[in-house]
């Protein structure tokens, strides 16, 4: 991945914490996602899920693919993919340089990740690997901030480099083109301990010293102990937006 090393090369310090807060992904926007592609006999799909770090959109996609594999370049978080989804070929690699031939995927898929993609490169590695009637399928978790709560819980967390993205319309390359577009709207419950994880995978909090880091979360209790829709309760129902775009070469 490209963009920031520094930032996309971090979460491996905290895998354990990406597994336990970050969350899945709805079955009805892998399922659609998956339906985009064009395979002989309504065949399932060969799917390469890029940036995969510990497996959390992988996950959804074994069982449902005659076969995934698993690009990612941090070694922690491939490590912790490989152990959790012991079917799915997990190897290293990134999105500008795949390790993979040519016609290889019907599906390749890139959840949380395609912000950190040199787009140019992307696009054209993606269209490579691609067989014919091959879709390209960039999907975003995207928390709801019409909800008071959760727009309170940006301004205690800051934005991300995936909240400031464009996740609606996604800039792709030549030799592809956006073709589709979809958005699904889900809740995902978390406790207390979750919700801290879910904060402390964030590239950004990562690279805070300990008392900055000490701050932030103590904000973030503040906002659950206080807010008239969370005070007192020990699971926080958070809304989110699954947004998927599917491109195809030109």
């Amino acid at each position: 991945m490209a963009k920031d090393p520094q930032y996309a090369l971090s979460f491996g310090t905290e895998a354990a914490a990406y597994d336990a807060g970050r969350p899945g992904y709805p079955d009805d926007a892998v399922e659609w996602l998956l339906s985009r592609a064009a395979t002989d006999d309504d065949a399932r799909p060969d799917v390469v899920d890029v940036g995969a770090g510990t497996g959390k959109f992988t996950a959804s996609l074994v069982g449902r693919s005659a076969s995934v594999t698993a690009v990612e370049p941090d070694e922690l978080m491939r490590a912790r993919l490989a152990a959790k989804l012991p079917t799915v070929v997990a190897v290293e690699g990134t999105g500008e340089q795949l390790p993979l031939g040519e016609d290889s995927a019907d599906v390749v898929t890139y959840a949380q990740s395609w912000h950190w993609v040199d787009v140019g490169a992307a696009s054209r590695e993606a269209a490579r690997v691609l067989r014919p009637g091959g879709v390209l399928a960039l999907v975003w978790n995207v928390r709801d901030e019409e909800v008071d709560w959760v727009r309170r819980l940006t301004a205690v967390i800051g934005a991300s480099i995936a909240d400031e993205y464009e996740t609606s319309a996604p800039p792709v390359a030549e030799p592809l083109r956006r073709d589709a577009y979809a958005e699904f709207r889900w809740t995902n419950e978390l406790d207390r301990a979750a919700l801290h994880s879910l904060v402390s995978s964030r590239s950004s909090v990562i690279a805070l010293d300990e008392p900055a880091r000490a701050e932030l979360l103590a904000a973030l209790d503040e906002l659950l102990d206080t807010h008239p829709d969370l005070a007192g309760l020990d699971r926080y129902p958070l809304p989110y937006l699954t947004r998927v775009t599917i491109a195809r070469p030109i």
